[in-house]
């Protein structure tokens, strides 16, 4: 079996990093307002651009700028300056839908990715657009057979892309899915004039709603369900059979979600993808990998349309179900290298041998450990209070500023 490209969400340095230290092959991010996460998180900006082309090399990775909301003349110039910035930094592709991000990229000879926002659903859409592109994000309504359908005619007809290499196919893998049609969303728009399409949505669909017939007045609750609000698409359990479809890339959701879900994501798919290779993928294995993937924010999982489903599985609750939290303890201040410690201020609630902890940072990523010593004021001790400042044995460096938490369990509503 081949052994397909792990792509993790990059919403700031934090996750950046996170996506980098976890295994992943490539990571995808926004720059200020033109991608459809520029509502839910805060995103780069082009000043960032090098430094984030500086890590990806570092580490060989490859990175992909997310360009792929609706344009409008008055962006035709950002969109310009965006690409032209973005190719002399040496991010590697875009992820566009817009004919003129997709021309405009061309015109300087940067490497195209077809969002799935296109809604790609055929082997003849993706001729059309290997002229234009070497990779292709298929609809997130389409099953596994129609995907392996696609893969072996793009082998059999030996479809390349600009860069003169087969076309390859790339699928959602695990995150949040949406009520609409492969992300293409007007409900926001109409409610409150924030467009979905240009990654402003107020998540509408993810409340709960009382059905009314306009003649009788009579009233109706749909079976306690969020019935607009898909669970989390989740592929780690029969990853053997995508890798067999054909797919060269898996593409992990959550450029809106912290650091620690990136971390926890990547590094489960990572394993799993490795086990594909390697033959050692087993139903043990997929079991602890579902446990710590309900560890970080969820919204319970389901196999999307991948295996024949032809109706959406909705979540029952608002919110996470994830299965711990973090509990914000306090910041960095100081690294010693030679001892490999790090001391914390400590800002909110206590801290106490045998403790997860999760440390974040622009630099650090998201690194989680077990407390096993502590000390205060060169005196070791079992518990740190708010006041007090800590020093922690670690195998990782910490930097200032870097902010401190404990992990504990959430208790979900049934």
């Amino acid at each position: 079996m081949q052994h397909i490209e792990l792509m993790a969400p990059a919403g700031n340095f934090e996750s950046l990093q996170a996506a980098l230290d976890n295994g992943a092959n490539s990571v995808y991010f926004g720059v200020e307002q033109l991608n459809m996460r520029a509502r839910a998180t805060v995103n780069f900006t082009i000043a960032d651009l090098p430094e984030i082309a500086r890590r990806c090399a570092k580490k060989n990775v490859r990175s992909y700028l997310t360009l792929n909301t609706i344009i409008y003349d008055h962006d035709l110039s950002i969109v310009k300056t965006l690409l032209k910035q973005a190719k002399e930094a040496n991010i590697t592709a875009v992820i566009a839908m817009d004919q003129a991000v997709i021309a405009s990229a061309r015109e300087i000879g940067m490497e195209v990715h077809i969002s799935t926002q296109l809604n790609i659903t055929n082997i003849e859409t993706v001729k059309f657009y290997s002229l234009f592109a070497d990779t292709m994000v298929l609809s997130r309504e389409l099953s596994l057979r129609q995907v392996k359908k696609i893969t072996e005619q793009i082998e059999k007809d030996q479809i390349k892309g600009p860069s003169g290499r087969l076309v390859e196919i790339e699928i959602f893998g695990h995150g949040a899915l949406c009520m609409a049609v492969s992300g293409k969303c007007y409900m926001s728009l109409h409610s409150h004039n924030s467009s979905a399409n240009r990654g402003a949505c107020k998540q509408n669909c993810r409340k709960k709603y009382t059905v009314i017939d306009q003649e009788t007045g009579f009233e109706m609750e749909l079976d306690n369900e969020y019935i607009m609000s898909p669970k989390d698409l989740c592929t780690i359990d029969f990853l053997d059979e995508i890798v067999d479809a054909g797919i060269k890339v898996l593409k992990i959701e959550g450029r809106g979600r912290a650091p620690e879900y990136v971390a926890k994501v990547i590094k489960c798919y990572r394993d799993a993808i490795d086990s594909v290779a390697n033959k050692t993928y087993s139903k043990e294995k997929v079991i602890s990998w579902m446990q710590e993937l309900e560890k970080v924010y969820n919204r319970g999982f389901w196999s999307g349309y991948y295996l024949g489903q032809k109706l959406g599985e909705w979540s029952n609750s608002s919110g996470s179900h994830a299965t711990q939290k973090k509990v914000y303890l306090g910041k960095g201040t100081h690294f010693y290298p030679k001892a490999n410690i790090g001391e914390f201020k400590i800002e909110a609630f206590d801290i106490t041998v045998g403790d997860t902890i999760l440390i974040t940072g622009p630099t650090t990523g998201a690194k989680e450990m077990e407390v096993r010593e502590m000390m205060i004021n060169d005196v070791k001790s079992e518990i740190g209070s708010k006041g007090d400042l800590v020093t922690i044995p670690m195998d990782f460096r910490i930097r200032p500023s870097d902010k401190l938490y404990k992990i504990v369990e959430n208790k979900v509503e049934a």
